[in-house]
């Protein structure tokens, strides 16, 4: 889907359903009848349940554009890295949730250093509090068509400009390429950009 296309059309609405309430033993029950479903996602934080899922490509190629860009980074600046996608982090009797995208820096980790959420219809979670209890140290939102990261310091997500685990990243620079109308060259001209940085 190209920039333009974007323009044209306004980001379509999610599927967002929130329960209050509900138990972590009954959360694993809902969970486990949409096993077979893998276009639903389920967040859970102290009793309260949401179920998502996506209704177009959005919600994808973007959580894809943005992997795919951090991964070229990763690459041009020598960063050893290791992708985990999507799969379920969960702090037992507590929270669980599917991050869109998640990397480990350095070593490969049984938890990531980095988790991506991509947003395009807020939901009644707060997803920072989801990976609180895993010490995931960064999480990034994709939302709005802007890019935002919260560190984990003392116990608490702090907004901040620059990637701990990326200093030198120029995140206006890594939107600029989000955006672009193709993603196949838009990972390309990134890769370029930070040659000639």
């Amino acid at each position: 889907m190209s920039l333009q296309t974007l323009e044209q059309n306004p980001l379509p609405i999610e599927s967002i359903i929130g329960l209050s309430g509900i138990s972590w033993e009954r959360f694993n029950k809902i969970q486990s009848g949409f096993d077979d479903i893998s276009s639903i996602k389920l967040t859970y934080t102290g009793g309260l349940l949401e179920i998502m899922a996506p209704i177009s490509d959005v919600h994808e190629n973007v959580k894809t554009t943005v992997g795919y860009l951090l991964e070229g980074y990763m690459r041009e600046k020598g960063i050893r890295f290791y992708g985990r996608g999507g799969f379920t982090l969960k702090k037992e009797g507590y929270s669980s949730g599917e991050p869109d995208e998640s990397y480990c820096i350095g070593t490969n980790k049984a938890v990531p250093d980095i988790v991506i959420e991509v947003v395009i219809t807020s939901g009644t979670l707060n997803k920072l509090e989801v990976y609180k209890p895993l010490n995931i140290p960064e999480v990034w939102f994709w939302k709005n068509k802007q890019l935002q990261i919260f560190h984990l310091t003392n116990g608490e997500y702090q907004p901040v400009t620059r990637s701990h685990f990326f200093p030198d990243l120029d995140l206006e620079l890594l939107q600029h390429y989000i955006d672009y109308p193709d993603q196949y060259d838009a990972v390309i001209a990134f890769q370029k950009a930070i040659r000639e940085l």
